[in-house]
């Protein structure tokens, strides 16, 4: 297929209509407006404006993100004789598509150690087996793992069950994501978040667009940027794959944009995969070197500047150049382009985050961001463009492996003492699971599988554990190769199918409310009334917390306000319908909650990266436009134009300096796995640099991770390319021509739901 010359545009909007038309066009409609937080990313929409607007009251707000997630879970049911007829084996066939579309998850499922197949259960049996699990494990055997689709209000419950039960392993999708963002500002200027709301986007008059593709993952920020560009202001890009949406995108909610196009990148730099930390110390470099810092700024509300100053006066451009990838002209006319603005946003995406030295991407941001004094004042700052609605939410409200002390006094004077040995991350667990150490998981939403590096690895480590519980709206991955000794599935209620009202906190720390709706199958349950009665089960009665009461969202609601600080707003806000930004984190003044309360420098030198034999490459794994985090919606990639996933895009001279051709066979190897079938596909990339499609390229990204985040480099693999014999077998048009029957008879249901 081509590739487009735009992102957004008519496309999109055929898209919307195709979806809306799929599951009934006003049915559609009004779940799409009502007072609900969009589902999707964190850029923040919905909630008590309404569903299509953001925080600031601009509508319509709508992406093809929100559209494909709705209408996910307004497909049909998933019949009772699916699990009856396709066995455990049958369903890992199934690619993450067709798990994704097969329906809605209505009914708790069961597999045990002999079992072929999964067998519907009550919700007594359901809630029995966990509960009785929960109970028989010891604390240091059993871990939590929430999703950042869910509410504060199940966030905060599924921790406090897991410091009820004694453990602290309790952790958060953001350890695959951005928890190197958190821990590197955390360090730098004493706050993990956001340090700008959505008007000081809207003010500032250059962007700093680094390491991500949001005309796919976050689209609603292309208006803003089209409104920056559009004011004359410059969005600097950099990324070493050339994004058709960054280069020009058209907004549909834009009669000119639609028309003409908007020209999103002013400058656009495709830097070599790793080489950030090289390429933003030139630009320091050449700050420094040419007296454009801000000095009063530096003096008055910084610490260690002579470290940063000697290490970018004693760094040589050839160094620079060659590590970065990014010739020194193009360098410096980008600090000229930062040396002239007076409001600078700096922001990121995983692209930074995914490396083994993801905190020290971050510092090196934040040290860009000081030398000019963007921190601290209206229209600058720095912005992690995170993923999930409420994955910043889930980090506020306690889901982690250690809480702050606040939040641990909170709970000690509601009378619940938490443990207090150091708890498990995300892939410490998994691969405490794999030495035979876990006897229970709990998975609120996501899909635990799916987001974890070296995917062979991970089947093997779950496989060890006793029950593996997830609570999911459709089928995904994990349910098929993230299986424990047993596995238990729980259905739940999508955000918009709650019987009461839930709240979610934005990436600019602004938390909505959102009211809940009809639900759409019988059978499925809310989040919180499955933790409750599990914890319930679990834990009995006369402890200190009442679990029967916090089946009430209202009562969590309070216990969060008394708990959390900056949440007190919480206890009201059912009663009020006021959302409110969490006071402290949006810096328009230059005060830091750091030890010194000043903002720290950090010269981290720039990374040897491992170099390259004479077939490898190295690969990033990414999203497509036709997904969303583990989530694949639909195989094409409409604007990398690619018509499948399982390919690999590569620059053309390393395609002719392989001696290889487009659409030939390949495997694609390193030392964790490997992946055959592959398809060569040219590609706009950095030389030496090559990607593929995430969850699937998982089984070639190892556990290694940034030590301090323990984030692991799903951005920085290398791989080594093997011709194959043979041709390919390119699918057809729609892509569904070899789908299996049962696959076109779930997606043909859409309507009868």
């Amino acid at each position: 297929m081509n590739k487009p010359k735009s992102g957004g545009g008519w496309q999109a909007i055929r898209y919307t209509l195709r979806k809306a038309g799929e599951v009934g066009p006003l049915r559609f409609w009004n779940a799409m407006s009502a007072r609900n937080a969009c589902k999707t990313c964190a850029f923040g929409m919905g909630g008590q404006l309404g569903g299509m607007r953001n925080e600031a009251g601009h509508f319509p707000e709508v992406c093809k993100k929100s559209v494909q997630a709705m209408a996910s879970d307004m497909q049909g049911r998933i019949e009772p004789r699916f699990f009856e007829t396709y066995s455990r084996a049958e369903l890992t066939r199934l690619t993450p598509r067709e798990l994704e579309t097969m329906g809605r998850l209505v009914d708790p499922v069961f597999a045990g150690p002999d079992d072929t197949h999964y067998r519907i259960v009550s919700w007594e049996e359901a809630f029995q087996r966990a509960a009785e699990s929960l109970k028989s494990a010891t604390p240091e055997r059993t871990f939590f793992y929430a999703s950042g689709r869910s509410s504060n209000e199940a966030g905060f419950l599924l921790q406090i069950l897991g410091r009820a039960l004694g453990t602290n392993h309790v952790s958060n999708c953001s350890y695959y994501c951005h928890q190197a963002s958190g821990a590197g500002l955390s360090e730098a200027i004493g706050t993990a978040t956001a340090t700008v709301s959505l008007d000081d986007v809207a003010d500032c008059d250059t962007f700093f667009l680094i390491g991500g593709n949001p005309a796919s993952n976050h689209p609603r920020l292309m208006t803003m940027l089209m409104k920056l560009r559009r004011n004359g202001g410059k969005v600097i890009v950099v990324n070493p794959v050339k994004e058709t949406g960054l280069v020009n995108f058209r907004v549909p909610s834009s009669a000119r944009s639609m028309l003409f196009g908007t020209e999103i990148a002013s400058t656009y730099i495709q830097n070599t995969i790793g080489g950030d930390i090289a390429l933003l110390a030139g630009i320091a470099k050449w700050i420094v070197e040419h007296d454009k810092v801000d000095r009063q700024f530096v003096e008055q509300n910084t610490e260690r500047f002579e470290e940063i100053e000697s290490f970018v006066r004693d760094l040589t451009w050839e160094r620079i150049v060659a590590a970065s990838g990014v010739d020194r002209a193009v360098i410096e006319s980008v600090a000229v382009d930062y040396a002239g603005s007076k409001r600078a946003i700096l922001a990121w995406t995983m692209g930074i985050t995914h490396h083994e030295h993801g905190v020290q991407n971050v510092q090196w941001i934040v040290n860009l961001a000081l030398l000019r004094g963007m921190i601290g004042k209206h229209g600058a700052g720095v912005l992690p463009i995170r993923g999930h609605s409420n994955v910043q939410g889930m980090g506020s409200v306690g889901v982690s492996p250690a809480i702050g002390k606040a939040v641990l006094a909170g709970l000690e004077k509601e009378g619940l003492t938490p443990p207090t040995w150091k708890g498990y991350d995300t892939l410490a667990a998994i691969e405490a699971s794999a030495r035979g150490e876990m006897d229970v998981c709990l998975c609120l939403g996501g899909n635990l599988f799916g987001a974890n590096p070296d995917a062979n690895f991970a089947t093997g480590a779950l496989a060890k554990i006793g029950l593996v519980v997830y609570m999911n709206t459709t089928l995904n991955t994990g349910h098929v190769l993230g299986l424990g000794r047993s596995t238990l599935i729980l259905p739940v209620l999508a955000r918009d199918e709650e019987p009461q009202p839930t709240t979610q906190e934005s990436m600019f720390s602004y938390v909505r409310l959102s009211d809940g709706g009809e639900r759409r199958h019988e059978g499925p349950k809310s989040e919180v009334e499955i933790l409750a009665e599990i914890a319930f089960q679990a834990l009995g009665e006369g402890g200190p917390l009442d679990w029967r009461n916090l089946r009430d969202h209202e009562q969590i609601r309070r216990l969060i306000s008394r708990v959390v600080p900056g949440m007190e707003n919480l206890a009201s806000i059912s009663e009020t319908k006021r959302e409110f930004q969490i006071p402290g984190r949006i810096l328009n003044d230059p005060q830091f909650k750091t030890a010194s309360g000043k903002a720290k420098f950090f010269a981290h030198p720039i990374p040897d990266l491992e170099p390259l034999g004479a077939r490898q490459l190295r690969l990033m794994t990414v999203r497509s436009e036709g997904q969303f985090n583990t989530v694949v919606y639909e195989e094409k990639d409409i604007y990398r134009g690619q018509d499948r996933r399982d390919v690999i895009l590569m620059n053309g001279a390393d395609i002719a300096r392989l001696g290889l051709s487009v659409d030939q066979l390949v495997t694609v190897q390193n030392e964790v796995g490997a992946m055959p079938n592959i398809l060569v596909r040219e590609f706009d990339i950095a030389p030496g640099c090559t990607l593929m499609y995430y969850p699937e390229a998982n089984v070639l990204v190892s556990r290694r991770t940034d030590p301090k985040s323990k984030t692991p480099a799903f951005k920085n693999a290398i791989v080594s390319i093997v011709p194959q014999s043979g041709e390919a077998t390119l699918s057809s048009e729609e892509g569904d021509a070899s789908a299996p029957e049962h696959v076109t008879k779930n997606r043909s249901k859409m309507r009868s739901c």
